[in-house]
């Protein structure tokens, strides 16, 4: 069998864990054992990351819809209700924008479904 010399690849794959793992605290920034396993679970955390975001956007969305539409004496559900009756299909996302950005288009949209 031929010889097979493995130290620049091992050398590098250690560098590059080294690169994602810089900042971390005490020996997960030096170690390459314990390097490995907190690259792992900072993977993890980040995939569910992703996802949690989602999440805390539409709740962001729905509280700010839920506010502006309290304002204009109706509750939140009703209008999103009376959106799907009268076929208007504006999301969430950008009701929300909305209310952030032309808070008088919103209104119109308000008075719209409370005909």
């Amino acid at each position: 069998m031929t010889r097979v010399k493995r130290g620049t690849i091992s050398r590098s794959r250690h560098k590059s864990l080294l690169s994602r793992t810089k900042g971390f605290r005490m020996t997960k920034s030096r170690l390459i054992k314990v390097a490995t396993e907190a690259d792992l679970h900072a993977g993890q955390y980040a995939f569910a990351g992703r996802k949690r975001r989602k999440r805390d956007m539409r709740r962001l969305w729905i509280t700010r819809i839920s506010e502006a539409v309290k304002q204009q004496n109706l509750s939140y559900s009703r209008f999103v209700h009376a959106l799907k009756e009268k076929n208007i299909q504006l999301d969430r996302k950008i009701l929300s924008l909305l209310i952030r950005d032309y808070p008088d288009t919103f209104s119109k949209i308000v008075e719209e479904v409370k005909k």
